[in-house]
């Protein structure tokens, strides 16, 4: 096959409009544009957001309603009050959590929350602790270290 001979097929290629060259082309007086009006003009239409006239989308919805932020950290939160599936003197760490089904995954820091009431000495490793829950694992003799 001889690639100088290579062709598209019939009907792929257009020629272009050519507007404005006369009655006899089929495109002249009006070029294809109509008559008269906005959209007739030079540099005439409408921009994108144009709603007909009708209060704009952008002007309907609600402003200055806060933001959120995108560089918030997401914890995976367990209340003092759950840590009771744990043996008295146990190291409660993310991945003994992860064991006992209190978190989902270890793809986000662990907290733990004062919600509840612990009555047994635990040493508890984790991300962070609120400051309830601090008091609470130290009133009940456990101990409590940040990773």
């Amino acid at each position: 096959m001889d690639q100088s001979r290579l062709k598209p097929p019939i009907g792929a290629k257009h020629s272009r409009k050519r507007v404005g060259r006369g009655d006899g082309s089929g495109h002249g007086t009006y070029s294809g544009r109509g008559c008269k009006g906005q959209k007739a003009r030079s540099g005439g239409g409408v921009h994108p957001s144009f709603e007909g006239g009708q209060l704009p989308l952008i002007k309907r919805l609600p402003r200055k309603r806060g933001f959120v932020n995108i560089f918030r950290t997401e914890y995976n939160i367990v209340n003092v009050g759950k840590l009771k599936v744990f043996a008295p003197n146990a190291e409660v760490t993310p991945q003994e959590l992860l064991k006992v089904r209190l978190i989902k995954s270890l793809k986000q820091p662990v907290k733990i929350l004062g919600d509840g009431e612990i009555d047994r000495p635990l040493m508890v490793r984790v991300n962070k602790f609120s400051a309830a829950a601090e008091r609470k694992i130290v009133a009940a003799g456990g101990k409590v270290e940040g990773i």
